[in-house]
């Protein structure tokens, strides 16, 4: 109406409290205070994804106890509209929404709740309002009394130590809580003209003394992947946090977030175990510039309540991978040998794997939802048909590098990614796969070389031969010196259980046991006329035998009795050999080259 002024209506909020009465009991409380609503029904969600997962996993299940009151106190009707969600009706604006939230299993997808801390991935633990996605959030942790709890996250600080903000339920998903009496240290970012800080907050049995080693181990790597890029990312509130629980109660994982990453391991910070997790933490702040901003496309927008399938995570997650132990190297905290026998493993499960045969890297990445920490009651046959893309990315990463280095003068793998982060990770637009082979083609100046490169190695699934590439540098990539021939390989084994022998998984496929027509559960009663009681029989049987020789075998399959023949085989395992370590071969200072610029800093330093 003419000369009326109408009020503006005020912009809904949302705070959450969390109290820890009973943390003894693995429980929190958790109230979501909506205020400034409109009119009609909230749902109230619990989300079944979480950021740098990609299978579902039903955070409702541990929800209970839930309550509903407005701003009087009056309890309010809730209508339980699916499993993970909670409809609210007849409210004046203002819902409290209350719920026990049981949280036992700390690492980087749940919650883990106790008298030594609150560890908290965000989805695991907190409800959301869906209609609201960009409304302001404010949370506020109440540690319980007498403790020394702090509050590590990297949602912004506020000036009240508890009390942290996100800008909308995407930052605050992601946005994992650790609340508990944690070491922390911090460094300037390098490269870094802006004031950013790294934090390293370590919640653990050990010492400061502990703490201060490995972070400069960290520190190490943080520069050799900075130097990369040439810059680190821009975080947001200018801080990046690694937030570590390395407890006993534990379980092990580590995962990506915006300006964080969550690292979990029951190895403590002494002999080996600092080392161990430090390839965790060198994984994880790749993914700083490598997903969580050079990020593929079918990610995009990420999806709370249901999967979220790439075909991209070769990349994403295997060439990260193969950076991790890359900065380990080049930071100079491992050896040339110690390199080359970590890398053992990792081909031997992707070059003696059949699972090429059935799916390719980009087809093997749309495989996470059902292997990314997915759970299933009826077997499956994954350790014939399944390749994780982790491993096989890494090995192709490896390809690359290597195979650039040979190709092209000065063109290598960190050129590539440098070059990703110019087009697609400052500006974070998101890539589609043909924007990689492009960036490759434009990197080398070779369209055809890209072309044949993703043909052969992304869409066909073909392996680069590593063979003549890694003696460039001065490895050898041979078979493992053993002569033994085996009845198995893969993950197939054998076991003696009450004195029967038996086979313990499911068989791989070319293997003798395959081949023979043995499988999980099927019972040896006799090899070449021996009935054997133990492994060191079976394995004194297999010394006075070669690869080919052919032996009787007696099996009992589904509870019928069987006889006939099994074939020994090589046995296909593989190692790495710096030429230094092998006679009759010669590092010659062109392989020294070649090798320092590969596994050199990059730092200057």
């Amino acid at each position: 109406m003419p000369g009326c002024i109408q009020e503006e209506e005020e912009e809904p909020s949302l705070h959450y409290e969390v109290r820890f009465p009973n943390a003894e009991h693995n429980e929190a409380q958790i109230t979501l205070r909506m205020e400034n609503l409109l009119p009609g029904m909230v749902t109230v969600s619990m989300s079944r994804t979480s950021p740098g997962r990609y299978a579902l996993h039903e955070f409702a299940k541990n929800v209970y106890g839930v309550t509903a009151t407005n701003s009087r106190g009056d309890t309010l009707d809730i209508v339980r509209s699916d499993l993970h969600s909670w409809e609210v009706e007849g409210h004046d604006g203002t819902i409290n929404f209350h719920y026990t939230l049981f949280a036992d299993h700390a690492d980087g997808t749940y919650a883990g709740v106790n008298e030594q801390h609150a560890h908290l991935n965000i989805p695991a633990s907190f409800v959301r309002v869906p209609n609201l996605p960009n409304t302001e959030i404010t949370a506020t942790f109440y540690p319980p009394e007498g403790s020394n709890w702090q509050a590590t996250t990297q949602l912004q600080p506020t000036a009240e130590p508890m009390t942290f903000k996100a800008p909308n339920y995407y930052y605050f998903m992601d946005s994992p809580v650790e609340l508990s009496d944690q070491m922390i240290t911090k460094w300037p970012a390098p490269s870094d003209t802006t004031g950013q800080t790294i934090r390293l907050a370590v919640h653990h049995n050990g010492t400061q003394e502990q703490v201060d080693n490995y972070t400069e181990m960290a520190k190490k790597v943080v520069a050799e992947q900075v130097a990369i890029f040439g810059e680190p990312a821009d975080f947001d509130y200018d801080t990046y946090t690694f937030i570590a629980d390395y407890l006993p109660y534990v379980h092990g994982d580590g995962m990506e977030h915006r300006n964080s990453t969550i690292l979990t391991s029951r190895r403590p910070l002494e002999g080996n175990g600092a080392l161990q997790n430090l390839y965790t933490l060198s994984h994880e702040f790749f993914h700083s510039w490598n997903v969580e901003r050079i990020r593929p496309a079918s990610l995009e927008p990420f999806d709370f309540m249901n999967t979220n399938v790439s075909g991209a995570l070769w990349f994403a997650e295997g060439f990260t991978s193969y950076y991790d132990d890359l900065t380990i190297r080049r930071a100079g905290i491992i050896s040339n040998e110690k390199y080359a026998a970590d890398w053992a493993g990792t081909l031997n499960y992707v070059l003696n794997s059949p699972g090429n045969k059935y799916y390719s890297p980009v087809e093997m990445s749309r495989q996470a939802p059902f292997v990314d920490a997915a759970t299933s009651v009826d077997p499956q046959n994954k350790s014939n048909t399944f390749i994780s893309y982790y491993s096989w990315g890494a090995v192709i990463g490896l390809g690359l590098d290597l195979s650039l280095r040979t190709t092209f003068e000065e063109v290598t793998l960190d050129d590539f990614m440098r070059q990703l982060w110019e087009e697609y990770g400052k500006s974070e637009e998101p890539y589609q796969l043909s924007d990689l082979q492009q960036t490759l083609a434009e990197v080398t100046d070779s369209s055809e070389f890209a072309d044949q490169f993703f043909n052969q190695y992304i869409y066909q699934g073909n392996h680069v031969d590593l063979k003549p590439l890694l003696a460039r540098a001065g490895f050898s990539l041979q078979k493992a010196d053993t002569t033994q021939p085996v009845l198995s390989f893969g993950t197939s084994k054998i076991s003696f259980e009450d004195g029967k022998m038996i086979v313990a998984n499911r068989t791989q496929i070319g293997s003798p046991l395959y081949e023979a027509g043995l499988d999980t559960g099927d019972e040896i009663i006799s090899l070449d006329g021996q009935k054997l009681a133990n492994a060191k029989e079976l394995q004194q049987l297999l010394i006075e035998h070669r690869a080919g020789d052919e032996l009787a075998i007696t099996y009992r399959s589904l509870g019928v009795e069987k006889k006939g023949r099994i074939r020994l085989a090589e046995n296909p395992a593989l190692e790495v050999v710096p030429y230094e370590q092998k006679s009759g071969e010669i590092l010659t200072e062109q392989m020294k080259t070649f090798r320092r610029q590969w596994l050199g800093s990059k730092t200057g330093n």
